[in-house]
């Protein structure tokens, strides 16, 4: 019978830094064969965690949002769509009308998009530009947009390809908002000075090359294909095929059937608990494991089902395969405090997949529960009976009544309201940073390399714990 250790059976041994301040700590990463992050954090794919809200200041941090899957395909494109378009180098596809409306309906097209402007485009060709200044003191709606807007003779366009720097420059220089971008006459993008302060504001954002955030969208295995493609097609960064036990030959099969589609997409595969389903995996096809069974506070699967492994064995487990293909590993739930982030990395985990820390706070999707004088958010497992009738109700656009006839491994709890997800993050980094310096280290691969861990007792984590934190409640 072999010994399976969690978080609390164990300690780092720390060693002499190489650091004058944990900030100078490292904490770049990968997610995926290919998808690289700047913080090793992910918000889960579930449905009372991640939807485009969460996915967007998790990217701006330097790390990823899952998009969870409990809706329809159309729903959680839009998810996706939403993440991409908050902020990028370039747009692709500026929202543009042709010449041929009025006043009003461009009006009542830049309230619905919630935008200042609108690109006037004649097929493919550039003809102006309307704004809010353009009907300010109209009074006749019913005008043709042409007869009011800014002609393309009196726009600043820039062309195709240019370089930020260069746009930049253009509209310093001539005091301009928005630079549109033509190949010929031919209508390519739009650069924004809003879109541009916002990579000022957030320089340490994941980004894919466009300067996008980068996205993530979780599938399973009924609709595998069709729903991957609709979110590829709409910007989605890399997939994730989330099945509570991913080990099986469904899943190898929608691995393979999932690359020979899509090949140059990043799949990230789980959830595996055991060297042996992470080579099954990774010769499949996968490009990225997670890992953890019945590890979360909200997955009932050990109790219910009589199987899993501790996670510390399970990462331990899966990173002595996935370490000789260069596949990086996330270790999905299990951490109850930010100490078993440094763990789980120094472990060989190249990030943390979870839901527990950043449930219940504002960009977690769901209302604000007020009890008893406290206030909480609803946190449910991704297999609880909650999530199985929302994904119903969702599915079917009307209200469930009657009771799924589902099998049970997850739960609905409340957890406390936690403020905004920005400083939930900010703590786990620092935990990170003074967990490397602790490992004698200047980054994530450093400590990986150096860590030592030891084994103590129950007397030793009581030890651990301080009297008047969170940790002794």
């Amino acid at each position: 019978m072999k010994l399976g250790l969690t978080f609390n059976d164990v300690l780092l041994v720390p060693k002499k830094s190489p650091l004058r301040s944990r900030t100078e700590a490292d904490t770049r990463t990968k997610f995926t064969r290919n998808v690289f992050l700047n913080i090793p954090l992910v918000s889960s794919n579930m449905a009372t965690v991640t939807e485009h809200k969460m996915a967007i200041a998790m990217a701006r941090e330097g790390g990823l949002g899952a998009i969870h899957q409990f809706n329809t395909i159309e729903e959680q494109v839009e998810e996706v769509k939403k993440v991409k378009r908050s902020t990028s180098y370039v747009i692709e596809n500026p929202l543009s009308v042709p010449p041929t409306i009025t006043v009003g309906e461009a009006v009542k097209i830049m309230i619905t998009e919630g935008v200042t402007s609108l690109l006037v485009v004649d097929g493919e060709e550039l003809i102006g530009i309307f704004t809010s200044r353009d009907y300010l003191f109209e009074e006749n709606l019913d005008k043709n947009i042409t007869e009011v807007m800014t002609g393309r003779d009196m726009l600043i366009c820039a062309p195709y390809g240019i370089e930020l720097q260069q746009a930049k420059e253009i509209l310093h220089r001539h005091r301009i908002e928005k630079l549109p971008l033509l190949d010929g006459r031919k209508l390519r993008g739009l650069i924004t000075t809003k879109d541009l302060r916002k990579l000022e504001q957030w320089p340490n954002a994941s980004r894919d090359e466009k300067g996008r955030l980068r996205v993530g969208a979780a599938v399973g295995v009924k609709d595998t294909i069709e729903r991957s493609k609709a979110l590829i097609d709409a910007g989605a960064d890399v997939i994730i095929l989330d099945i509570a036990h991913c080990h099986s030959e469904l899943a190898i099969q929608r691995i393979r059937e999932f690359k020979q589609h899509f090949p140059q997409v990043d799949l990230m595969a789980g959830n595996i608990a055991t060297a042996a389903a992470a080579r099954d995996l990774i010769e499949a096809g996968a490009d990225g494991l997670k890992v953890g069974i019945g590890a979360s506070p909200v997955c009932t699967t050990r109790i219910m089902s009589g199987a899993g492994v501790p996670q510390l064995t399970a990462i331990m487990d899966v990173v002595s395969v996935a370490k000789w293909y260069d596949v990086p590993v996330s270790a999905d739930a299990g951490m109850q405090y930010p100490g078993d982030v440094t763990k789980a990395i120094a472990t060989g985990a190249s990030t943390i997949y979870s839901g527990s820390f950043f449930a219940g706070t504002d960009e977690a999707p769901g209302y604000i529960i007020t009890k008893d004088g406290k206030r909480y958010k609803r946190y449910m497992g991704s297999a609880s009976y909650d999530s199985n009738h929302e994904r119903k109700e969702n599915l079917e656009g009307k209200k469930v009544k009657e009771k799924l006839d589902v099998y049970v491994e997850g739960v609905a709890i409340l957890v406390d309201y936690k403020g905004s997800v920005r400083e939930v993050i900010k703590g786990l980094v620092k935990g990170l940073q003074s967990g490397i310096s602790y490992c004698g280290a200047w980054d994530i691969k450093g400590m990986q390399e150096n860590a030592e861990f030891i084994q103590i007792t129950a007397n030793g984590w009581e030890e651990s714990k301080s009297r008047g934190s969170k940790l002794s409640e």
